[in-house]
């Protein structure tokens, strides 16, 4: 259901983007709102709250993002809260930036490495992405994980580009024992 909710919201969100030629404008615009919606703990309450009726919920959304934000992110919004999917406002806007990113060729790597990376290094990770993948631009988030000894791990989408020293060392691990095993079945 909830995958639902935000497809169709978040497609229709998109599609009026595209039509009105205000793609960059509401990206900007749900990335603010997304972010000052996941930084209030106390709207998300209120939002939730059983005994505050339907249309304080409305008003409550129109009073505080009408003036900022585009009249059709506030008239999404208030559709969002009319349905009684407020829960799902997050996710509908994770999709609709996904759906952006995807039409903008735009990439999200995350580089996890065993030692912070200079500038330098981070751009020369970014520039190989770019030859090797059809994405145009990166959106590029950088982590750090000493237990993987050395090399990093790359994840775009679903893709895991792993080169780590723990990784090999597990992996030769595996074929030592397997090795053993078979050595072990031979003896008399």
């Amino acid at each position: 259901m909830a995958k639902l909710v935000s497809k169709t919201y978040g497609d229709a969100l998109f599609e009026l983007a595209v039509e009105e030629q205000t793609l960059d404008t509401l990206q900007e615009e749900v990335t603010a709102v997304s972010e000052a919606l996941r930084e209030n703990e106390e709207l998300t309450l209120l939002m939730n709250h059983p005994k505050i009726v339907k249309e304080e919920k409305i008003k409550l959304i129109e009073d505080i993002f009408s003036g900022r934000v585009s009249k059709d992110l506030v008239g999404l919004m208030r559709m969002v809260v009319e349905k009684d999917h407020y829960g799902e406002m997050q996710s509908v806007f994770s999709y609709f930036l996904d759906r952006v990113k995807a039409y903008k060729n735009i990439g999200t790597a995350y580089v996890t490495s065993a030692a912070e990376l200079t500038a330098a290094q981070k751009s020369a990770v970014e520039s190989r992405l770019l030859e090797t993948t059809k994405y145009e631009k990166f959106e590029m988030h950088f982590d750090v994980d000493k237990g993987l000894i050395g090399g990093m791990v790359i994840r775009i989408g679903d893709r895991v580009v792993d080169s780590s020293i723990r990784t090999k060392l597990r992996s030769l691990t595996r074929e030592l024992s397997q090795i053993q095993l078979k050595v072990g079945e031979c003896a008399p």
